[in-house]
């Protein structure tokens, strides 16, 4: 009788009634081999999947690792590029309230401060990635930033140029007496209405009489150019007027000597004459007047560079006694 082996298997035979040992062909193996490889494969696939469906691979780590980091840092440079907007924000304020006030300029037009930069298909092959939006908002605020930088950065030299203007502007216009008279001893007559020394009746005076004895050295009231220097024997009798620009001009009257000619430029300070007693006048003394756009305006208000509080005060007061003028 043969050996029985462990990984021996019996059928029971049906017709004899007895159990036989049961033989398996080589189809048969190859079909249950085969069918554990599918298996076997099946059942890896299951698990990868599993896995890599809650479990991230060394690479996918890295990988999200980096997305994270580069997600933080756009969200740093979103805060960033607030941040700076804010402050360019608070220039072009600046700019609009203080700057262009100062300098009696018209703000930058709020559509061109707040214009786009480009269409919306500037942006759309960003808006495919994960983080698409916020890249999107970031690329179309830094673009809005650097349009905003060129405007403001524009707009400052404007002002710069406008700076340099005022200074001139400020040199230019009247703001010094034209004799010196640090006392306040030398008014004879303000502007307004006064009594005429010839005719004896109210006329208005459109500039303000300093008494000085013929001689005395007259000084431009503020940078300009001499544009007139007329001799003559009524009225202003000789005179000089100069135009400081900006709708300044000063007039100097009643002269005994000139010292500058048609066209010179002067400095505010400069001696331009001598006074006298010229015209028609009633006394040595300067007929001084400030215009402005060719009106006469009240040359008290154009002496603050050269008074103090105290002495500007007493100055309106004397210049508003109603008493007569000297022309």
């Amino acid at each position: 009788m043969a050996l029985l082996k462990k990984k021996d298997r019996f059928v029971f035979n049906t017709h004899t009634l007895i159990y036989e040992k049961a033989v398996v062909g080589w189809g048969t193996r190859i079909f249950r081999f085969l069918a554990f490889i599918v298996a076997a494969f099946m059942f890896s696939l299951a698990i990868s999947t599993i896995y890599y469906r809650f479990f991230d691979s060394p690479k996918d780590k890295i990988l999200k690792a980096e997305l994270n980091e580069m997600q933080n840092q756009y969200y740093l440079v979103n805060r960033e590029v607030d941040r700076l907007s804010g402050i360019l924000d608070q220039l072009h304020y600046r700019d609009g309230n203080i700057y262009r006030v100062v300098f009696e300029s018209e703000p930058i037009d709020k559509d061109v401060w707040q214009a786009g930069s480009g269409g919306i298909n500037k942006y759309r092959n960003l808006e495919k990635y994960d983080n698409g939006e916020l890249m999107k908002d970031i690329a179309m605020k830094v673009d809005k930033l650097k349009k905003q930088m060129v405007i403001q950065s524009k707009s400052y030299d404007e002002i710069a140029a406008m700076v340099t203007n005022k200074q001139q502007m400020l040199a230019s216009i009247p703001s010094v007496q034209p004799i010196l008279n640090k006392k306040l001893e030398r008014v004879a007559s303000g502007y307004g209405w006064r009594v005429d020394p010839v005719y004896k009746i109210q006329k208005f005076h459109e500039g303000m009489d300093f008494t000085c004895p013929i001689g005395t050295d007259v000084h431009v009231t503020g940078d300009g150019v001499v544009e007139e220097v007329n001799f003559t024997f009524g009225g202003y009798g000789n005179e000089i007027i100069v135009n400081h620009g900006y709708g300044y001009r000063t007039r100097y009257a009643h002269l005994s000597r000139f010292k500058v000619k048609v066209g010179q430029k002067v400095k505010r300070g400069d001696i331009i004459a001598n006074t006298g007693n010229t015209g028609k006048s009633t006394g040595p003394h300067l007929h001084y007047e400030v215009l402005k756009n060719r009106e006469a305006v009240n040359p008290v208000y154009f002496y603050y560079s050269d008074l103090k509080d105290a002495d500007f005060q007493k100055m309106i007061e004397i210049s508003n006694n109603p008493g007569q003028t000297l022309d």
